[in-house]
């Protein structure tokens, strides 16, 4: 059952991810209009700091797929609706696509991909999202995570693509696979997922959850960073 906290959000109409959305309003907006992604709209982007971003996804594209094979495991073995497993299985079946797109850019951008080193948030990023693979870690907290990484890309992809915005013509490929209506329905089914197992969670599984939310938000402001400051020293 959701602790007396999460059930007076829901009586008062507020799911649980607005209110946290709400409450953590300051490192959302961090995230999601973080300066670089201000730069693409614009039309300022430094296009070598857009290259920096493109070879370290990349790298991170491997992690985050592992992550989400993680979570569908998770989904069939702890989740109350089957439904999940499609919604997260559909991801899957999407990440494919996204390879073959990274690659493409890889090599518009002349990245040799057998040779990428993996940045401090990079490897960060991919370590936290380990930590989340263990068998130990709920369901709950996985889908959590999925969700807020996703959302992240769509607020911020999708702003670029508003009337009004100077975004690069050659960027906004880039801006349509995330920023799209499509991909803004999944991320709204993956926050619904979110809502409904968090009025089934208690009260410690609730905070662990609120905390990973944080986390995904910190390291996607790390990675914004990273790609518009360039290399930086690697552990």
């Amino acid at each position: 059952m959701a602790d007396p906290k999460t059930r007076a959000q829901l009586a008062g109409g507020m799911t649980a991810t607005d209110s946290w959305i709400r409450k953590h309003r300051l490192i959302y907006t961090d995230a999601t209009r973080h300066p670089f992604v201000l730069s693409i709209r614009d039309g300022t982007v430094d296009l070598s700091a857009f290259r920096t971003w493109v070879e370290q996804q990349c790298e991170f594209l491997r992690s985050f797929t592992a992550f989400v094979a993680s979570v569908l495991v998770k989904a069939w073995k702890e989740s109350d609706d089957r439904a999940d497993e499609e919604v997260i299985l559909g991801s899957l079946a999407t990440l494919n696509d996204e390879f073959a797109w990274f690659k493409k850019e890889a090599l518009k951008r002349d990245i040799d991909l057998t040779k990428i080193v993996p940045q401090n948030a990079t490897a960060g990023y991919s370590r936290f999202l380990e930590s989340l693979m263990r068998p130990e870690m709920e369901y709950t907290v996985a889908i959590t995570a999925l969700w807020a990484i996703e959302a992240v890309y769509h607020e911020s992809f999708a702003y670029c693509m508003e009337d009004g915005s100077n975004t690069p013509l050659e960027l906004r490929e880039a801006c349509e696979r995330w920023g799209n209506e499509g991909f803004g329905n999944y991320c709204n089914t993956l926050k619904k997922i979110v809502d409904r197992r968090l009025e089934m969670t208690t009260g410690e599984i609730s905070k662990k959850t609120e905390v990973v939310l944080l986390r995904v938000l910190e390291c996607e402001v790390e990675f914004w960073n990273m790609s518009r400051d360039g290399p930086q020293q690697t552990i």
